[in-house]
């Protein structure tokens, strides 16, 4: 179903609910909050949810049309980096002039809206990426490395504010017949099931496009369980993993491939940390090689990649001797991550610095 078009702001009335919006500091997002609606889910809680939302929404977004904003302004008329900053002044004046929900059939009309913002946004990093490969030569690195932060960070908290309202209307109609899931928390989350389904994708992923992968082996407390918000952080460590061990190991064609092996620690079986807090330890070891010593201090950034496929060797020459990655891994982004089935499965660029924003946003203690 396609997104239905969002109005059309007054430029006037726009600029005044900006400031009022951008005045307002968003309040810090963590899993008890997302839980805090959801235990039990009722009509009241999930007015309240509404209520939230609405609070929360418009002001995460008025940060982000600001940020499009202040981007020198060839950047932002990039016909990319354009249609973003339109998209993102429509949501928020969509819901900064949403009228309050006080009944469950205004939540309903709410929550499609909030479903046609999820659906309007689905593809604004890798849009950005293409906008910045064709400006990167006005931003410095360190700039654009800041802006995708704050835009992922930004998605990332829009994305579960409002996919966790429209879960929990979902569970008011329709309860759970496990009671497990809270919205889009799962409460009981099995690490051990996660890794089976994303390895079973990863190693048929490897054998189409490398032609062989390593088996994956579970160790530690494989029947541990733990409240989480399922992201792909998991499916893009298994993704590195395999594929650097496909690549790196030296054995011929079609032998076996060393073992993937994953350890599973829940808070019981980790010390605790100085501050008193508790994790659940999903630790990931390979034979792939690691990671070289004079590319540790450019892991997190988006102008790095590992992945050399689909690049001409010329080109890749050409980077070498340049040392100059931020073009050529932008154009990466946005051409391979609208990509789905079969396809390539390295090279998306920003999956370690984006896992690293999710875990300092929603895995707090």
């Amino acid at each position: 179903m396609l997104a239905r078009t969002a109005p059309r702001p007054p430029p006037a009335l726009l600029t005044q609910l900006l400031s009022k919006y951008e005045s307002t500091t968003p309040r810090p997002l963590n899993l008890s909050q997302l839980l805090s609606f959801g235990r039990p889910v009722s009509p009241d809680s999930l007015l309240a949810s509404a209520s939230y939302s609405l609070y929360e929404l418009p002001r995460r977004q008025a940060t982000r049309v600001r940020f499009l904003e202040s981007l020198p302004f060839i950047v932002g008329t990039n016909p990319y980096v354009f249609d973003t900053a339109k998209a993102f002044r429509e949501s928020f004046y969509s819901l900064a002039t949403h009228p309050p929900v006080r009944t469950l059939e205004e939540n309903d009309a709410f929550v499609q809206i909030l479903s046609d913002i999820v659906q309007r946004h689905a593809n604004d990093i890798p849009t950005m990426a293409k906008g910045f490969q064709e400006s990167a030569r006005y931003m410095p690195p360190e700039e654009i490395n800041a802006f995708l932060d704050g835009a992922i960070r930004n998605r990332i908290s829009v994305r579960l504010i409002a996919e966790q309202h429209i879960a929990l209307t979902h569970a008011l109609r329709y309860p759970p017949p496990d009671g497990q899931a809270v919205g889009v928390v799962d409460t009981k989350c099995s690490p051990k099931k996660m890794i089976e389904m994303c390895g079973s994708f990863v190693t048929d992923l490897c054998y189409a496009t490398l032609g062989n992968a390593p088996r994956i082996v579970l160790d530690g407390f494989p029947d541990a369980t733990f409240a989480f918000v399922v992201f792909p952080s998991l499916f893009l460590g298994l993704t590195w993993s395999i594929t650097a061990v496909e690549q790196h190991d030296p054995r011929g064609e079609g032998l076996p491939l060393p073992d993937i092996v994953i350890t599973l620690s829940p808070p019981s079986a980790v010390p605790q940390s100085v501050s008193g807090a508790h994790y659940f330890s999903i630790r990931i070891r390979d034979q792939g090689g690691g990671v070289r010593p004079k590319d540790m201090d450019r892991i997190f950034s988006y102008a790095f990649t590992t992945a050399k496929d689909g690049v001409s060797k010329d080109r890749q020459r050409r980077e070498q001797e340049e040392d100059d990655d931020q073009e050529s891994i932008l154009g990466v982004v946005a051409d391979r991550s609208l990509r789905t089935g079969m396809g390539t499965i390295a090279g998306l660029g920003y999956g370690l610095p984006m896992s690293k924003l999710y875990a300092k946003q929603v895995c707090q203690p």
